[in-house]
This record gives C-alpha cells, sequence and structure tokens, in this order.
C-alpha cells in the first residue's frame, strides 16, 4: 500500500534533496511536478506554501551538491550543502506535522465549506478515518449523521446525531467533542442516553456564542428599578434570572410596580429573601403577585407596606355577613381589594377552611372572625379548643369543648351530627331543612399530632369529616401552628381534602416551621416560606431616645402598625396565594354580636344525647375500627364503661370507689391534685386512683366547669 497523502505531503522535500543530489538540474521538474501533486491531492494553503519553500531549498542545495561531485570537488563541500537541505525538510514536517486535516478532494452533495470542515475535523478525531498514522480515535464508527448548520452574526453553532452500528453503545463525551472543536465544555450539549437509543445520541454544539453584555461601569453605576433589575435581578445570580421589567407604576425608587416577564420561559418560583437581597430592600417592602402567564410575574416594592395601618373591623361591619356566593369578609389584599373566604357554596354545601399561623400571629384573632361571621349568617359552630380559654368567641358557638377532654367531646359530637344527618337524608341534595354547621378545631395539632393521647380517634373522625361532610352542610375549619404533616398526624388525607373543600390562610410560622417546599408545597403557594413574615413592620423600633419611659399603659388598644398581625397569604380555590392581612380588631368581635342568642343545632338524636356521646370513644382500645353508623354509635353508648380489674398500689388516696358511689371520686382527685405538686394527665390521675380513665375524665371536666381544677395542654392541676 502506498504512502499516505499527508505522509506525502511531509516528506516530499527530503526525497527531493536526495533525487536532486543524485539525478543533477533535471530534478527541477521533479519538484514542480511534486508540487502540482500537492496542489492536486488538495493541500491546505499553508502546506502548499511550505511544500513549495522546503522544496525549493532542498531542490538547490541538492542541485548546488551534484555540481560540486561532478567537478571533483571534495565531497565534504556536498556533504555541508546537505545541511540547509536537511533543515528545510525538517522546518516543513513541523509546519505539516499539527496542519488541521484538509478537506476531500470530493464533498458530499449539499455541504457548505463549513460542513465540510465541521465533518472532516470529526473524522480526523473522533469517529475516522484518520489522516494521521497513529492516532488514537475517540470511538471508531461514531459518525455524525443528519448535519445541521446554524450560523448567524452572533453566534455559529451545529447539531447532529452521534450514530453507531446496531449492538454498539455511544461512548463520546462532551468533553472530547468540546476538546476537538476547542470550546468549553458548557457550549456542547448532549442529549440524555436514558431516552434515547444506545447507538444514537443527539449532540449541539456552539462553536461561537454572543458576546456577553459588558458590565455596568462604577461611574454608570444602576439608578432606575430597570438597570437595578438589569443588573442584579435578571443576571443569571440574581433572583430571577434571564427577566426583564416593564414598569407600570413609579412613584419614587422605594415606590413603584412593574411586571417582570422572562421570554417564552416559566419564571417558577421566586425566593423573596433573595430579590430583597438583590434590590438591597427588606423583604416585607416587596410583594409579587403571579400573573396570569407563568412567563410573568407582577411585582410591588413599597416604601411603606400598604397593609401597615389595616382594615378596621368596625368599617366593614356590613362585609361580615357570608354573601349570596357563600363568601365572607376577612380581611384586604395588598392591592387593597376586599380579602374574602368561602364558608358556604350555594346549592352544594358547605366549605372547609384551613388556617396555620404560630404564636401572635393573629390566627386566634382570624377564628374570631369566623365566629363573628358564622353568627352573623346563622350559621350553627361546634368549637373544639383543646386550650382551654383561647377563643374570646367561645359563647358564640352552639357547644364549646374548651380543654383537650372537651376539645375531643366535640369532635365525637361533630362526627355524630354527621352521621345523624347521613340516616336522615339518604339523598346527597342540598339544602336541607337543618342550618349550615362549622366544625372550628383550634390549635388541632394538640389532638392530632402522635404525641396526643387521643390522636388515633381524633385523625380518624377528622379524616371522615373532611372526607364526608360537606354534602351534610358541616364545614371544617382547622387551625394549626405549623404547615407540617406532624401537625395533622401525619395524614396527608386531612390537608388535601381541607383544600379541596375550601381555602386556606396562612400566616407568619415560628422559624424553621413554615416552608411550604419540598413535602410540604402547595399547589398555588409553591415557594412560600411563612417563617420570613418578619414579626415587626421596617423601622417601627422606636430610638431609645424616643422612648416613652413612663410604664406600660394597660388600657391602651393595640395598633395595627405594633406588628405584623394577622399579615400572611390567602389561597381560594383555583388562584395563587396573594399576600392580605386580616382585619384589625378594634373592638371585640363579640360586642358585635348583638343581643342575638347562638345559633343552634337542629333537634336530632345525636343533639339529644350530645353528654354521653361526647364521653363515649368512638374506636376500640387498639385506636382503630371507627364507629360507622348511628345505630352502632348509640349502642356504644349505651353500654356503659367497662370494669377494668383493679391495680393494687400504695397510694394514700386509697382504692377507688364502686360504681355506685362515683361522685366520691370527685374529693379524691382533688385530694390527690393539691397533694401533687406538679400537674398531672387524666390517665396519671385514673392511674393512682386505680381506676380507669373513662371513669376519671368526666368528673375531671365537672370540677373543671365549677373551677376547681384547670387544664392545659392535657395536664391537669387543682384551681
Amino acid at each position: 500500500m502506498g504512502p499516505t497523502r499527508a505522509q506525502f505531503i511531509q516528506y516530499a522535500p527530503a526525497a527531493l534533496a536526495v533525487a536532486s543530489a543524485t539525478a543533477g538540474p533535471w530534478s527541477a521538474l521533479a519538484a514542480a511536478a511534486a508540487g502540482a501533486g500537492a496542489w492536486a491531492a488538495g493541500a491546505s494553503v499553508t502546506a502548499l506554501r511550505s511544500l513549495i519553500a522546503c522544496g525549493i531549498t532542498a531542490t538547490g542545495c541538492g542541485i548546488a551538491a551534484h555540481q560540486t561531485l561532478t567537478s571533483g570537488m571534495s565531497p565534504l563541500f556536498a556533504l555541508g550543502l546537505a545541511v540547509p537541505a536537511g533543515a528545510a525538510a525538517l522546518a516543513h514536517h513541523r509546519n505539516t506535522a499539527g496542519e488541521l486535516p484538509s478537506l476531500p478532494a470530493t464533498t458530499s452533495q449539499g455541504q457548505s465549506c463549513q460542513e465540510q470542515l465541521i465533518t472532516a475535523w470529526w473524522k480526523e478525531f473522533i469517529s475516522g478515518p484518520t489522516q494521521t498514522e497513529g492516532r488514537k480515535l475517540i470511538q471508531a464508527g461514531a459518525v455524525l449523521a443528519h448535519l445541521a448548520l446554524d450560523a448567524g452574526d452572533a453566534q455559529v453553532s451545529f447539531t447532529g446525531i452521534i450514530t453507531l452500528p446496531q449492538g454498539q453503545q455511544v461512548r463520546v463525551k462532551a468533553a472530547d467533542i468540546a476538546a476537538v472543536y476547542q470550546i468549553p465544555v458548557s457550549q456542547v450539549e448532549m442529549g440524555d442516553p436514558k431516552h434515547y437509543a444506545p447507538n444514537a445520541l443527539p449532540v449541539t454544539v456552539h462553536l461561537t456564542t454572543p458576546s456577553a453584555a459588558p458590565e455596568i461601569a462604577a461611574a454608570c453605576a444602576p439608578t432606575t428599578p430597570e438597570q437595578l433589575w438589569a443588573a442584579y435581578v435578571g443576571v443569571p445570580e440574581g433572583a430571577m434570572p434571564g427577566t426583564t421589567l416593564a414598569l407600570t407604576r413609579y412613584d419614587g425608587p422605594l415606590d413603584w410596580e412593574g411586571i417582570a416577564t422572562r421570554d417564552r420561559k416559566a419564571i417558577g418560583t421566586v425566593n423573596l429573601q433573595d430579590l430583597a437581597g438583590n434590590l438591597d430592600l427588606e423583604s416585607i417592602q416587596i410583594a409579587l403577585a403571579p400573573g396570569d402567564k407563568p412567563s410573568q410575574m407582577g411585582v410591588r416594592v413599597m416604601k411603606e407596606h400598604a397593609l401597615m395601618h389595616g382594615t378596621m373591623l368596625s368599617t366593614v361591619v356590613d362585609e361580615l355577613a357570608m354573601d349570596s356566593r357563600g363568601y365572607i369578609r376577612l380581611g384586604t389584599y395588598i392591592d387593597n381589594r376586599a380579602a374574602l373566604v368561602p364558608l358556604a357554596q350555594p346549592g352544594s354545601g358547605a366549605r372547609h377552611l384551613y388556617l396555620v399561623g404560630g404564636s401572635r400571629s393573629g390566627k386566634s384573632g382570624c377564628l374570631e372572625q369566623i365566629l363573628l361571621s358564622a353568627h352573623r349568617s346563622r350559621i350553627a359552630v361546634i368549637l373544639a379548643s383543646p386550650q382551654a380559654g383561647t377563643i374570646a368567641g367561645a359563647r358564640l358557638a352552639a357547644h364549646c369543648g374548651d380543654g383537650l377532654d372537651d376539645a375531643m367531646g366535640a369532635l365525637r359530637l361533630a362526627y355524630a351530627m354527621m352521621l345523624d344527618r347521613e340516616a336522615r337524608y339518604r339523598s346527597p341534595a342540598f339544602p336541607f331543612t337543618d342550618p349550615l354547621t362549622l366544625i372550628v378545631i383550634d390549635e388541632a395539632h394538640m389532638l392530632l399530632s402522635v404525641s396526643s393521647p387521643y390522636h388515633a380517634e381524633a385523625k380518624a373522625i377528622v379524616e371522615q369529616l373532611t372526607r364526608r361532610s360537606l354534602k351534610r352542610g358541616i364545614g371544617v375549619v382547622l387551625a394549626t401552628q405549623t404547615p407540617l404533616a406532624e401537625d395533622l398526624g401525619n395524614s396527608t388525607i386531612i390537608r388535601s381534602q381541607l383544600l379541596i373543600g375550601g381555602g386556606a390562610i396562612f400566616l407568619r410560622c415560628a422559624k424553621g416551621q413554615g416552608s411550604l417546599v419540598g413535602a410540604n408545597a402547595l399547589e398555588g403557594a409553591e415557594g412560600i416560606d411563612l417563617s420570613r413574615i418578619p414579626s415587626s413592620w421596617p423601622g417601627q423600633y422606636a430610638k431609645v431616645a424616643d422612648r416613652d419611659m413612663s410604664g406600660l399603659d394597660a388600657a391602651a388598644p393595640a395598633r395595627p402598625e405594633d406588628g405584623t398581625f394577622g399579615l400572611g397569604y390567602l389561597l381560594t380555590p383555583g388562584s395563587q396565594a396573594v399576600q392580605f392581612r386580616s382585619l384589625h380588631l378594634d373592638v371585640a368581635p363579640v360586642s358585635l354580636a348583638g343581643d342575638m342568642p347562638p345559633v343552634a343545632v337542629e333537634d336530632c338524636q345525636a343533639w339529644r344525647h350530645r353528654e354521653a356521646i361526647t364521653h363515649t370513644p368512638m374506636v376500640d382500645q387498639r385506636g382503630k375500627n371507627l364507629v360507622g353508623s348511628l345505630a352502632d354509635l348509640f349502642t356504644k353508648t349505651q353500654q356503659g364503661p367497662v370494669a377494668l380489674p383493679q391495680q393494687p398500689h400504695t397510694d394514700p388516696a386509697g382504692p377507688a370507689g364502686s360504681s355506685d358511689g362515683q361522685e366520691l371520686i370527685k374529693p379524691r382527685i382533688l385530694e390527690l391534685l393539691r397533694q401533687q405538686s406538679i400537674p398531672m394527665t387524666a390517665e396519671t390521675i385514673a392511674r393512682k386512683l386505680g381506676t380507669s380513665a373513662k371513669n376519671i375524665k368526666p368528673r375531671l371536666s365537672e370540677l373543671k366547669k365549677r373551677d376547681e381544677v384547670t387544664n392545659e395542654n392535657g395536664l391537669w392541676r387543682a384551681a
């Protein structure tokens, strides 16, 4: 097999020098023929120039050496002429050793010169056949098929499919391609092998990219909102990369509104803290409002927060009652629109409401507003408040379970009311003759969390209520301190049913407990972190010199500027969460209830037997098998307490009395609580008195009504 084209081009001058020394001047014709042959072989301009220059030098030295030998001079002179000829040949070899392969003489039909060059590089270094002896290919046979070139004024790129015969797998990497075309690896995009056949993989290579926009010089620092956005927010490392800002209102550098747009791409979740950092503001000064298009986001920057001064409850009394659509006024949105939440759906039934808020977030105020609105809308309320004495509007409820045990009893009653209505109304049609009813559960985590003594029963009841009660005109208003699954007993059913069946209110939470991302993510409230809502407004910390040191004014009412209580996000069905603030309670909601008595629940079997129902567990001793019908529930209430064997003990309180002397247990409970220095649960009291908790809990509830004992978080102590 003859020499390759590259070998011919590289070693031709040396051959010419030898030929000239032996053949004489006639070798000049051979040199010309070699140059013509190299040109015909398709050598590049650089290789052709090197070949001509080195060929002339080598041929001249060869002719001079031939003349020296024929004239009879010393052969040493002829040998000396070989030095420049050899140097010329070596220089030509170096010039052509790193030369890129030239284009083939015959090109593919329809390929431009650029496409031919791209293909030549690919064959030389990646797939073969190579024109350089000894070159190690990246993957022999990995041809670039379906080549398409995109050449513009600002950039040049090409796409293709790396193709191999059946049974082989593509092993070409982005780094290999970047090394061949001498570009950064970031300019090579390869398809995901999981989505394509093993022997075919698409690739896109950006040979040149648009030049980066020049950085803003210090002398021309950004001043307008658009410039600040372009310099800090829309850059790749900003809070909203790839976005531009168009102002819709401008009243100063700290008071403007605009729309952020990303070209044909969704903006996605925005980190409010990062955005505030980019704009050198506090997070409370910025409000975001998702638009109808995922590529747009409304932005508002406020020198003074629009909701800082609040909306007074006394000014919107007429809007508290439920309207014809079933909505009530709960507060004000950031754009000054009335914030409405649904309590009922005309012709269908009631609605649920999910309320999240930590300490001093305004959660109790929201519940008091809801109780007042229900009262004015003639909706009956069953209130379960495990933390006794925390709801000022409790007297507006038809039934109030105050304290952990009584709150569990209220849940049992609510479940019994649902079973009663299901038994009386076989058809799911609404409305009924019975009033709409709300089951308001405050501090629900005290009943639902796994640490609660009523965890299994409460979880089973609330799951069934949220699933089945709406069609029976019974809605659930559930309030808890965090959106974490632990607060709902790790039940995914409860939260999903609450959100499907109504709205959600999200107020400030403790640090690390308010993130609505990951496992706690909610559709419409993506990326919100409730713990980042500040507890006070910017600039409201008084200077020491301005402080009034005369002492606490106990009679002074709290002002809306004193804190951000009630500030949060409202999520209504089918919408995005929007920043709002609940109404400021400038007057006690109970004072607006008038002289009307609480709305009564219908007179039915469940209501008439409420005393027995509230003290009857609705699950078995394992916490399973929830009572499924009203008849089974009444059978369970008639069975009465199960007699448990007496446990021997040495407690000074002595053994429990007989069943006909249950009234004697009350003095012994009081004596035990007064003797102990620490509060105790009902189970601990029952164990010390040698009886069951089922016998102790009703007695404790009776003592609590007489203010002889107190209950705090399920722990009892003498008053």
